[in-house]
C-alpha cells in the first residue's frame, strides 16, 4: 500500500507536493524590495546612519541609547538566494501571491534564512533566521506603506537626550 501511494505522488508531480515545477524554479529571479517603507514603530528607533538604537518605554518614556553592532538589513532577497516556492496567501477573491526564498544550497539540508515576499511589489511578508538549534528569530511585516510618510518617526523623544547607555530589560517595557 505504501509503495503504491508513493508511485501515485511521484506520478502526479510537484503540484501535489506543493513544490514549484522546474520551469518556474529556473525562471524565477529575486525581486528588489522597496528601498524605503514604514510599519509600526512603537518601542525602538534604529538609526543606522548613526549606528545607534533608542529603546523607549512607552509608559514612562524612559530611554536607552545603544550602539548598533550590525549593519542595516534591507529585508530584501540576497542575490545568492534559492527560490523555494510561489503560492497564494488567503483564499478565493481575497489573496496575495507570494514567493518564498531561502539561503538553502544543494547538498545542505537546512537553511538559516527563509523570506516570503509579495510577487507584485516585493514587499517583505515574513523573514525567519535560525542562528542555532535554540535561537530562531521570525519577523512578520504588516501595514507597510511605500516610502516614509512621516520622517519624524525617526526623531527620538526629548527624554532620550538623557538616555541611559544600556538596554532596559524587556520586562520593564
Amino acid at each position: 500500500m505504501h509503495r503504491l501511494l508513493f508511485v501515485l505522488l511521484a506520478a502526479a508531480g510537484p503540484p501535489v507536493l506543493g513544490l514549484p515545477g522546474p520551469e518556474l524554479r529556473e525562471a524565477a529571479t529575486p525581486c528588489l524590495a522597496p528601498p524605503q517603507w514604514e510599519g509600526r514603530f512603537f518601542e525602538y528607533i534604529y538609526l543606522y546612519q548613526s549606528m545607534v538604537m533608542f529603546q523607549i518605554d512607552q509608559k514612562t518614556k524612559d530611554c536607552s541609547k545603544i550602539a548598533l553592532t550590525e549593519a542595516w538589513d534591507p529585508f530584501d532577497i540576497p542575490d545568492n538566494s534559492t527560490f523555494e516556492d510561489q503560492y497564494f496567501i488567503g483564499g478565493p477573491g481575497d489573496n496575495v501571491e507570494v514567493q518564498e526564498w531561502s539561503d538553502r544550497k544543494p547538498a545542505r539540508q537546512h537553511e538559516t534564512w527563509v523570506g516570503v515576499y509579495t510577487l507584485k511589489d516585493c514587499y517583505p511578508v515574513q523573514e525567519t533566521y535560525t542562528r542555532n538549534s535554540s535561537v530562531t528569530t521570525s519577523t512578520r511585516f504588516f501595514n507597510l506603506q511605500l516610502g516614509i510618510s512621516d520622517p519624524s518617526v525617526f526623531t527620538p523623544p526629548s527624554t532620550c537626550q538623557t538616555a541611559r547607555p544600556k538596554r532596559m530589560p524587556e520586562s520593564d517595557c
